[in-house]
């Protein structure tokens, strides 16, 4: 079967092939440098790209010039709203940690400056978590823009992590609760449980009727602020308020007497430096935990920033650059670790506030540390009284706010899969440890990720009536199959992990579509053609897939024709002869033209023998 008769309009063009070293930089190019950030030094002088570069790393340098007395008011009260929410926070994440009180302080103190330097977000509020290590990991992904690998934390897995590690971190809180004195250190639910309620003799009603007033209190408040979004700063105030009230309780009653533990001293004073201890760090057994635990806590800490901080973008219409959020946020461990903090981030409670609260700048860290600078220098003595049943109601109510039950019921309407791989994170987190359920749902996530390019979906395509457009008959019903003709399209890259997939696919469809045409007693096939339209990049195995394709076609008398082989595809394909196998008149720019091409040579070899109706796809047109 030949077409040298018929003029094809268009013909598959072969670009020119590009030198080695200009397709390896394009590539790198495209997969470190997509926002190409080096396009603001074209054509300017070198003191110019100098101020840009310092400008790029420090982003204050930036719009600190275009800075307004106006932003300064809005900032200057989101900076003490949050303040306000930022001090019993800080208190309360360094009780959850084993720490002294006082460093949650200090980590609300030095990392918020660093950030509002070197941050591109203007609503991101700093809060607390982990180490050293994690600093350095986030800000060297930064530096080598490897943020791609953050995005292997799919949203489903981050629902699922965040709300399992808000469980444990709320069962931990019993022991604060009920005034319990020994407690595991496990962290799973069954060991929780186990403690708690071998301990019955030693709850205390006075610790727990506290703390329940004051969870009620806390919680309150917030469906409060949400019913009324303009009353934002009551549930901003109210772990301050809670504080108070807490406090005073304790001081008037004697309660510290009756079973009710307060935090006690607290050090007056700046941060002091801790470089000493952080070398002592790393002659320690526990560096390798230490650097794995700084690891995890670090891409986790990192995505949620991120994630949280171009949520809040949107709302306002600007953008944040990935690559310097790790690097500020990065530095910002660093040098916290230098001055007794601990890891910090954005968390979407501060945020939510300080966006809520109007700040217009990163101006609001500035503010919020000189607050927490201002307590520490003169009203750490205040906290000696505070309960810490009062803290884990702080705890407990910011941990709630992190159960997202709603993104994971929407999970399941949207895409079972994705909620698998939720419930898994939340299980593996609940039932086993943050380890265990980051990496379950990491490996969930990568295992659909590895099946969709294994196994990619073929669709049979007809022609939409009076038209000549072809789509897939399963998702239009009323595309018609074309006499002659079996039309697939190949939904990936084609590649080695996939292409013995494809090839035994490709044979099923042809035996599949030669048995229909048997039993129907329609035009018998004579032509297979595969739509390339989505089919990006092809590797050697792939091209060896096609090849036996066509030795299956040629066997069964059949003719293989290809349409809309893309740029990359087509020059491995006329690199490795397969162009001059197929022949090049076999291969179009749509699935119409060869569709027109084929049905002209079944109407002229039917011509030629037994005359008849024909099917033309044009007939179709209005």
């Amino acid at each position: 079967m030949g077409n040298a008769d018929y003029e094809c309009p268009h013909r598959v063009a072969i670009p020119p092939s590009k030198p080695f070293l200009k397709s390896l930089k394009s590539g790198l190019k495209e997969t470190f440098f997509p926002d190409d950030p080096f396009r603001q030094f074209k054509n300017q002088p070198a003191s110019r790209k100098f101020l840009l570069g310092l400008q790029h790393f420090v982003p204050i340098l930036e719009w600190a010039p275009r800075y307004t007395f106006e932003f300064f008011k809005s900032d200057l009260i989101s900076g003490i709203t949050i303040a306000s929410l930022a001090v019993p926070q800080g208190i309360s994440y360094a009780s959850l940690a084993n720490l002294p009180p006082i460093i949650g302080l200090y980590s609300s103190f030095v990392p918020p400056l660093v950030y509002a330097m070197m941050g591109s977000s203007r609503d991101l509020a700093v809060a607390l978590t982990a180490t050293f290590f994690a600093g350095v990991f986030q800000a060297a992904l930064g530096f080598l823009r490897l943020g791609f690998i953050v995005d292997f934390l799919s949203h489903a897995t981050i629902v699922g992590f965040m709300a399992g590690a808000a469980t444990v971190v709320c069962l931990q809180q019993l022991k604060g609760i009920l005034g319990l004195v020994r407690f595991t250190h496990a962290t799973d639910l069954v060991s929780v449980m186990r403690s708690v309620f071998s301990q019955t003799h030693q709850w205390r009603w006075e610790s727990g009727v506290l703390g329940c007033c004051f969870l009620f209190f806390l919680l309150l408040t917030r469906y409060f602020s949400k019913k009324k979004p303009a009353f934002f700063w009551i549930n901003a105030m109210a772990p301050l308020t809670s504080v108070i009230l807490g406090s005073v309780l304790v001081y008037f009653t004697n309660a510290e007497k009756h079973g009710v533990q307060v935090i006690g001293h607290l050090k007056r004073g700046l941060n002091p430096p801790s470089v000493s201890e952080l070398a002592l760090g790393f002659g320690s057994p526990y560096l390798t935990t230490a650097i794995k635990t700084g690891v995890i806590t670090g891409v986790i800490a990192l995505a949620e920033g991120i994630a949280v901080g171009r949520s809040f973008a949107m709302f306002k219409n600007y953008h944040i650059d990935g690559n310097k959020e790790m690097i500020a946020i990065g530095m910002m461990n660093i040098a916290g670790s230098c001055t007794s903090c601990y890891l910090t981030t954005g968390p979407f409670s501060r945020t939510a506030v300080n966006f809520n609260a109007g700040c217009k700048s990163a101006v609001s860290n500035i503010v919020m540390a000189t607050a927490v600078m201002l307590t520490l220098l003169f009203l750490t003595p205040l906290f000696h009284y505070t309960p810490l049943v009062v803290l884990s109601s702080i705890i407990i109510s910011a941990m709630l706010g992190l159960i997202d039950y709603e993104a994971a019921l929407h999970l399941w309407k949207l895409d079972k899969f994705d909620f698998i791989v939720c419930m898994s994170a939340y299980a593996g987190v609940v039932f086993g440890s943050v380890e265990i359920g980051l990496v379950v749902a990491v490996a969930i996530s990568l295992l659909r990720v590895l099946l969709s390019v294994a196994r990619p979906r073929t669709f049979v395509l007809g022609n939409i009536p009076k038209s000549v457009i072809y789509r897939s008959i399963d998702q239009y019903p009323v595309a018609n199959n074309v006499p002659g003709m079996l039309i697939l399209q190949i939904d990936s890259s084609i590649y080695f992990a996939n292409a013995s997939y494809l090839r035994e696919r490709i044979s099923r469809w042809i035996y599949e579509e030669e048995d229909r045409v048997k039993v129907s007693g329609e035009t018998s096939l004579h032509y297979v053609i595969l739509d390339m339209s989505n089919v990006g990049s092809i590797d050697t195995s792939g091209i060896s897939m096609l090849e036996e394709v066509k030795k299956t076609t040629d066997r069964r008398g059949l003719k293989l024709v290809l349409a809309n082989p893309r740029s990359e595809v087509i020059k491995k394909l006329d690199k490795s002869k397969f162009v001059e196998n197929i022949g090049p008149e076999w291969m179009y720019l749509t699935v119409g033209e060869a569709v027109a091409t084929c049905n002209f040579m079944l109407h002229t070899c039917k011509s030629s023998s037994n005359p008849g109706p024909e099917y033309n796809s044009q007939d179709n047109i209005v």
